[in-house]
């Protein structure tokens, strides 16, 4: 930790931006392997040759200092190489989701006040359908341009110059590089702030935290408008000379099948994705890879030792962090799902991260006498919190686009009066040695039967004993009975789901309050960009069969049962008692 903040204090100093950190590693080893994709390796060399001639177009074209871009492009060099380009004008770029249209793409592109939209060819419908009424530029990178209204920028980006820009304006550390757009779980996206100051941490922090040395070999499956995969995987490329190997889209079956192809030595994972690795049918050649390391968010405890021992990774660094906040934590003894620790031996002042009491109904901190937060005990679960110091780039919380909404993550007077901390939105727990662990996110967690239930803990009970399927669960109300009864939505394409197992299974490894009342069998499940499984449409979507086309079921007695309208009826008039 100390390295990282002595490394970040030096470019803080120097206000050296994010391409001031990139070429003073291009003059190291410019000829180096920066990104590696498909059969292509680009170096370093490559890299400042491609943003050169991206930053030269758009200086051209008048862009300067503070305005915004955004880019609708899937994983590629180019991408990369893209945002850099308009990083070397101040120029900031919006990184978009590429999975959305219409209301919600023109949202993301609007609400950061964008002048133009870089796009590739496979996205140009999408996004001149989304901005047919705006008068934004809309400049294609490649492929056949079919409309007058687009600019043909890969027609352009095969004349432009290959030198450096030529920039007026002062580019500094504090300035904003990039808005990255939280995954859109419950509503519409939020773009977060990510300063240079940000990237050049996260990168550096990744550096530090896997002790990269200069032949290691990052395989990177992740998508690159995400922070993930973005900033910690595509940026340590930039800073530090470090390998990355991009992959168009994840594919579960040939994670471990490129990382031997590859030689790569650290895999990167989010969300479900270790599951879906887990998922594939075993092979002869599930340890003959070079990883030492595999980082990410995401791995569910449940799962965590079968999976390091069927590929026999050494060392997982399980981490926990957002693109706006300053909880930022990782696990680096190999605890089975821990978020990190924090040293029991320093005084609980000296941390600069605490899980604090919260009303369980509310989400409000409890306070003392003196109208201060109290931290939590042991086995207490709570929110996490992270204190705010403005001058420290390891704790300052840079917020969204949009104020409002940042002063909603805020709290104030937590432990001294007149200071403030970040709200994560994250209920976890320390046990007695420090360890951090994850228990549900705020809101996620519902009463039954005057007991809170952890959905992430019921999620991986039924996924392990379904063979790794997703599964989701949440609350839902029933008529006017106090609390949310449970409800788990099962995806099974195949149809061979055995939901009598399942029940015996539930009773013996939950208490009676935490099983699901209802069940939805499901053919497929949608998923944020990042492998989130969204929730918000079926908590809204209830369990009324009369307008879900998918199978229900029931929990009576020892078993589930369908649920049919009779049965639905009887529930909400109290015949039947839950």
């Amino acid at each position: 930790m100390s390295n990282l903040v002595s490394r970040t204090r030096k470019y803080k100093n120097a206000d050296m931006t994010l391409v001031d950190a990139f070429r003073k590693q291009l003059r190291a080893t410019p000829t180096k392997a920066c990104y590696v994709f498909e059969e292509k390796v680009w170096t370093l060399q490559n890299v400042e040759d491609y943003s050169n001639k991206v930053a030269n177009i758009f200086v051209t074209a008048g862009y300067k200092k503070g305005d915004v871009v955004a880019l609708v492009m899937g994983n590629r060099p180019e991408y990369i190489c893209t945002w850099l380009g308009l990083s070397k004008l101040g120029v900031v770029t919006a990184l978009i989701n590429t999975n959305l249209s219409g209301k919600s793409l023109l949202h993301c592109i609007t609400v950061v006040g964008c002048k133009a939209i870089i796009f590739s060819e496979g996205h140009a419908k999408v996004v001149n359908d989304a901005c047919e009424s705006s008068d934004m530029m809309l400049y294609q990178l490649d492929g056949e341009v079919k409309t007058s209204n687009i600019n043909n920028m890969g027609a352009w980006m095969e004349e432009a110059q290959t030198s450096p820009p030529v920039v007026e304006e002062k580019l500094g550390y504090t300035d904003k590089l990039l808005y990255i757009y939280t995954s859109g779980t419950t509503g519409l996206p939020k773009a977060a702030i990510l300063p240079n100051s940000r990237y050049i941490l996260a990168t550096m922090g990744m550096h530090c935290l896997l002790n990269l040395k200069d032949d290691d070999v990052i395989y990177n499956p992740l998508p690159l408008y995400h922070t993930n995969g973005g900033a910690l995987g595509a940026g340590v490329a930039l800073t530090c000379g470090i390998t990355v190997v991009l992959r168009k889209k994840f594919s579960a079956s040939a994670y471990i099948p490129d990382c031997i192809k590859y030689k790569c030595t650290v895999g990167q994972y989010i969300g479900e994705i270790c599951r879906y690795i887990l998922a594939v049918p075993p092979s002869l050649n599930d340890k003959s890879h070079k990883l030492h390391s595999m980082i990410g968010n995401g791995l569910r405890p449940a799962i965590w030792e079968s999976f390091v021992r069927r590929f026999n990774i050494p060392n997982i660094i399980e981490v926990y962090g957002s693109t706006e906040g300053n909880v930022n934590i990782a696990n680096l003894d190999n605890t089975v799902g821990a978020v990190g620790s924090l040293p029991q031996f320093l005084p609980q002042s000296f941390l600069p991260v605490a899980v604090i009491k919260i009303d369980p109904d509310t989400e409000v901190p409890i306070r003392d006498d003196r109208g201060l937060c109290i931290r939590c005990g042991p086995g207490e679960t709570g929110m996490f919190v992270g204190i705010i110091k403005p001058n420290d780039p390891t704790r300052q919380f840079h917020g969204y686009v949009n104020y409002e909404e940042s002063k909603k993550k805020i709290i104030t007077n937590v432990f001294s009066k007149g200071d403030a901390a970040f709200v994560s939105g994250d209920l976890m727990v320390i046990d007695e040695l420090g360890y951090i662990f994850f228990k549900d996110r705020s809101g996620d967690t519902y009463r039954w039967k005057g007991e809170n239930v952890s959905t992430s803990e019921v999620e991986a009970l039924i996924s392990s004993v379904t063979g790794f399927r997703d599964c989701i669960v949440y609350g839902v109300q029933v008529g006017d009975l106090e609390g949310k009864a449970g409800m788990a939505a099962i995806v099974d394409p195949s149809g061979d789901l055995d939901i009598a197992s399942l029940a015996k299974s539930l009773d013996k490894s939950l208490p009676k309050y935490a099983h699901p009342m209802f069940l939805r069998v499901m053919q497929s499940a949608e998923l944020t960009g990042t492998f989130k499984l969204k929730k918000n449409n079926l908590q809204n979507d209830g369990f009324n069969p009369n307008s879900i086309k998918d199978p229900l079921y029931f929990r009576k007695g020892t078993t589930y049962v369908p649920l049919s309208t009779e049965l639905y009826n009887q529930i909400l008039s109290g015949e039947i008692r839950l």
